[in-house]
């Protein structure tokens, strides 16, 4: 295979409202991003201080996971105001000037919008569990005890334990697919409906560009709250949420009738707004089909299909592929490797290799994918899961299956900025989350000046999406099996070939006739034919 690479040449700017087809997309987790206030929490002020090397990625957006008013037991993810910003963040002030940076630098801002559940210390169910009849009482998931006290159902919650809490003011057991802290509300109720979509609106009219919608497919619940059947025995289970088919407690079909709302809403502010559902589950396939389908609801979704896997293989890839092989009326996948709920890929798929190595083939593999890319902070550096002690744990997840999963903790401790500052730069002060001891020799600094670092690879190959049209629309089909995984992008103007190596050994390859080289990672010039292990390639069919 010849090495010679073919020059980037930047596709025309898509300034119009498919801007999100083949997009890449930053998540910003703001506790762990910048503190700038010297409390040892992130914040929006820190965010807009570093949109530069966001913007400098080439990255086309950025998402920012929740920064609402909440009480943090799940740390934003328990909503106790829509429509305000906590004071850990900062000010409504502070988002506004962020958006309008952002948008200088030619980035979108995508928010996220809780709206399965709320927190309890939300106005709406600080009224709703006063009585039964008050204005607010069916905005939230109520049922009565069994005869023998017992709640309602077998529900479970998935952090563990029964997805029903006693009240004793209302005499009644509310719902709850997460913490008790966070009440399950009554999606199907219109009222209730009304309510998210104008707080949709309030950030919509204050200039963000879309929404990931948290938890979609938990909005609304099978009314007749039968019991959940149980799983076969197998597989393993940290959880008793594990041992259910959750077909009562979520999916319900009415889901698809209130993404439609939401797809209007968004519509009606004109081009270039865009959606994307966070759908896990046993049946998060056909749900992410479902809720994209036809144009009329989300544009995009995203699983847990690579999120939770254990190792990397072909097979994997197969399937992401086969689950969106784009017929008529589909909708748009997004796929993303690493996120706040998952631990870091490059820790979960090292399985004992050079894990710098690995990232540069994560990347280029993510690029090359069908789909939307979805970058984690840090992962631009290749950051490894941070090391997080059990006495500096806060997820509540990570602490109630401790030492069974390696909890979300680790994947949100603070980005280093700076390798020779305290904390890394993140903070003056101790940070919210420890700094991992291998983390400041990573830092964006210390890559930055160093032209051979994971960072300036990271800045080639997110600019091949915006080189190569094939890659952000084009056709995929998947070739060969393990462990050499080789695909095809093909768009109308150019025809591109993918190959990685995802097993531990060298393996034989060659490139087929009439293709040269448009980017490699880990490759040996002095072993032609031979693909190494973590070795990766895109190439392209020559014109003639």
């Amino acid at each position: 295979m010849t090495l010679a690479t073919l020059p980037v040449v930047p596709s025309p700017d898509q300034a119009h409202q498919d801007w999100w087809r083949g997009a890449v997309v930053y998540q910003v987790y703001p506790r762990s991003f910048a503190d700038t206030d010297g409390d040892g929490v992130g914040d929006l002020n820190g965010v807009t201080a570093h949109l530069d090397h966001i913007a400098s990625l080439g990255v086309d957006a950025v998402w920012i996971s929740p920064f609402y008013t909440s009480p943090m037991k799940d740390f934003g993810y328990d909503v106790a105001d829509y429509c305000d910003v906590d004071p850990v963040f900062g000010t409504l002030a502070d988002f506004d000037r962020l958006v309008e940076k952002a948008h200088a630098l030619g980035l979108k801002i995508i928010v996220d919008q809780v709206w399965s559940h709320t927190s309890d210390q939300h106005e709406w169910f600080k009224a709703s569990r006063q009585d039964r009849a008050n204005p607010y009482a069916d905005w939230y998931v109520w049922a009565d005890a069994k005869a023998d006290g017992s709640p309602p159902n077998n529900w479970q919650s998935v952090f563990g334990g029964p997805g029903w809490t006693w009240d004793a003011r209302r005499g009644q057991y509310y719902q709850h697919n997460f913490l008790p802290e966070q009440p399950q509300l009554n999606g199907r109720n219109p009222a209730v409906q009304d309510a998210l979509l104008a707080a949709g609106k309030f950030w919509l009219d204050r200039g963000v560009d879309g929404f990931r919608l948290d938890a979609v497919n938990f909005m609304i619940n099978d009314p007749s709250l039968k019991d959940n059947p149980a799983f076969p025995a197998g597989g393993k289970r940290t959880r008793p949420f594990d041992f259910q088919d959750k077909i009562y407690n979520q999916s319900h079909p009415d889901i698809i009738l209130f993404l439609e709302r939401v797809r209007a809403l968004t519509d009606s502010y004109g081009d270039g707004r865009f959606t994307v559902a966070e759908v896990g589950g046993d049946h998060a396939d056909r749900e992410m089909k479902e809720y994209t389908a036809d144009g009329r609801h989300l544009h995009s979704a995203y699983g847990f299909l690579y999120l939770y896997a254990q190792r990397l293989v072909v097979d994997l890839v197969q399937a992401g592929a086969a689950m969106w092989p784009g017929d008529a009326g589909e909708g748009w996948p997004s796929w993303t490797f690493s996120n706040h709920d998952a631990p870091r890929a490059v820790s979960r798929w090292a399985e004992g290799r050079d894990e710098r190595r690995l990232a540069e083939m994560l990347m280029l593999l993510l690029v090359s994918l069908r789909g939307n890319v979805f970058v984690y902070y840090g992962e631009e550096l290749g950051l490894p899961q941070g090391e997080v002690p059990f006495e500096r744990l806060v997820d509540p997840e990570a602490i109630a299956n401790w030492p069974q999963t390696l909890g979300r903790d680790g994947a949100r401790t603070p980005m280093p900025w700076s390798a020779d500052a305290p904390f890394a730069g993140f903070s003056s002060v101790e940070p919210w989350l420890p700094i991992d001891p291998r983390h400041p020799a990573m830092a964006v600094d210390a890559q930055e000046a160093d032209p051979t670092s994971m960072l300036h690879a990271a800045r080639r190959i997110l600019a091949l999406r915006r080189a190569h049209p094939a890659l952000k629309t084009g056709a995929m089909a998947v070739l060969a099996t393990e462990p050499v995984l080789v695909f095809t992008r093909e768009g109308a103007d150019e025809a591109l070939l993918a190959a990685f190596n995802l097993g531990h050994e060298a393996q034989a390859w060659r490139a087929p006739e009439g293709y040269a080289v448009v980017d490699a990672v880990n490759l040996d010039a002095a072993r032609p034919g031979v693909l190494p292990p973590l070795g990766g390639v895109l190439l392209r069919k020559d014109a003639g």
